[in-house]
């Protein structure tokens, strides 16, 4: 038996985990490789300035980490509560990526624990710069399985239906689903892509604050090159991504474009009011989802008139698809910018207009990261196991779920605000001056 209070709030609490979780996941993503590039760029360099870069970035990245485990540890507690039907149909199936996700992030965290705590214990820094292999490795694994479990369940594959049970499983074909290639390898870009945004906002907001350390310029250099590389690898991925859906998930792409009707030579609709069937005021341009969908400007891409209104997504996530984009798209032409600037050595970017920018750009990402994964879970409903389980079937029957999402609120608050006390009390009582200065003081210790 359905009930529908139970099913919103299961609803609400997923959504609220997965939203602020995803925050520190990405970070806890794409974070070590900025550590890892920093570190290698100083080794290669001899420049002391690229080692504190990792050495300072390390230390803010243990505290996203801390907070990722905890809701991380939340989401896999939930799904057992909250989904208990979805769990007991598919649990045999998605136990094997959710394992391995848990294997690699445990291959990190050994890795990570060694990596900081033997700073000083390496005379040569490249022996030191192999620990982070592992911990990168780790981290983007962990993307990989745990989206594998996403791509599950908007591909199922790999078993059959006996009695209303799954039978005959093979997890390594239901691994290897049609939807795999394309979310896994836009989840892990675009993390990378967020967390060199974030990083270079902060350099970016220190440059603003006053303080002209060439260490806070190489920073924002570093950052926005690499946010350049995976923001057009985004991008890229992302053409990939709606070719997918036409072929696979039409009914989601035709809900985030607002294409109603089949037809070819289908314009690609930017924003807009829905009147009805209608949309007024959208920008609209000729032949783009045709083109996007099928290489073609006469390829037919299917509309929401082949499907009944009940199997068809919310048609709001046609605002989450531009957010995304429109950010995307946003940041390429910053980075851009900035990277021309350096080349052309151009004043302009280093202006507080642009600068702020680029401040802008670390918050703005987050929100296009966000809109993403909004845009992948809403995009599925209705169902939660795409064409063999609906959500409403998935979720439990109790009545307390709404006070469980009132108390998850409460720790969501406390480790959001706990964790952004902690970074800023962390760096703003270690400014890099003193560091520098600390470092210099001992090495002149040692030498005499």
């Amino acid at each position: 038996m359905i009930n529908d209070k139970a099913v919103f709030f299961s609803r609400m609490l997923t959504e609220l985990t997965l939203s602020f979780h995803i925050i520190y996941a990405t970070l806890g993503v794409g974070v070590p490789l900025m550590i890892m590039i920093a570190q290698w760029v100083g080794i290669k360099k001899n420049d002391e300035h690229y080692i504190l870069l990792a050495r300072r970035w390390t230390r803010g990245f243990v505290v996203t980490v801390a907070v990722g485990v905890v809701t991380g540890t939340a989401i896999g507690l939930q799904l057992s509560l909250l989904w208990p039907n979805f769990m007991e149909l598919a649990g045999n199936v998605i136990a094997l990526p959710l394992f391995m996700e848990t294997f690699a992030f445990f291959f990190e965290a050994i890795f990570l624990g060694i990596y900081l705590y033997t700073w000083d214990r390496f005379d040569n820094q490249k022996k030191h710069f192999l620990l982070l292999i592992p911990v990168a490795l780790g981290a983007s694994f962990s993307a990989v399985f745990i989206t594998i479990v996403n791509a599950f369940m908007n591909a199922p594959q790999g078993f059959r239906i006996a009695n209303g049970e799954l039978v005959d499983v093979n997890p390594i074909k239901a691994m290897f689903n049609p939807a795999m290639p394309t979310k896994v390898s836009h989840v892990v870009a675009t993390a990378f892509m967020m967390s060199a945004f974030v990083l270079a906002s902060i350099a970016a907001y220190r440059l603003l604050r006053g303080s002209n350390h060439i260490y806070h310029k190489k920073a924002l250099a570093l950052t926005v090159k690499v946010g350049l590389i995976f923001s057009i690898a985004s991008l890229l991925i992302g053409d990939f991504s709606g070719k997918y859906l036409a072929k696979y998930q039409p009914e989601k792409l035709a809900a985030a474009e607002w294409h109603m009707e089949t037809g070819t030579k289908a314009p690609l609709v930017v924003f807009g009011v829905r009147d009805g069937d209608e949309v007024k005021y959208a920008l609209k341009i000729p032949f783009a989802l045709s083109i996007l969908a099928g290489d073609s400007p006469s390829a037919e891409v299917i509309g929401l008139d082949q499907y009944k209104k009940e199997d068809t997504p919310p048609l709001y996530i046609h605002y989450l698809f531009d957010t995304m984009v429109s950010i995307g798209t946003l940041m390429i032409l910053i980075s851009f910018l900035y990277w021309l600037g350096l080349k052309m050595n151009w004043s302009f970017i280093k202006s507080k207009i642009f600068r702020w920018l680029l401040v802008a750009g670390g918050p703005l990402t987050v929100i296009a990261m966000e809109a993403g994964w909004w845009l992948a879970e809403v995009g599925r409903q209705p169902w939660i196991l795409r064409g063999i389980m609906r959500t409403s079937e998935g979720a439990t029957t109790s009545n307390q779920v709404d006070l469980m999402l009132l108390l998850f609120c409460l720790l969501y608050l406390i480790l959001g605000i706990g964790s952004i006390v902690v970074l800023i009390r962390m760096f703003r009582n270690n400014p890099i001056e003193r560091e520098l200065a600390d470092r210099a003081s001992a090495k002149g210790g040692e030498r005499s």
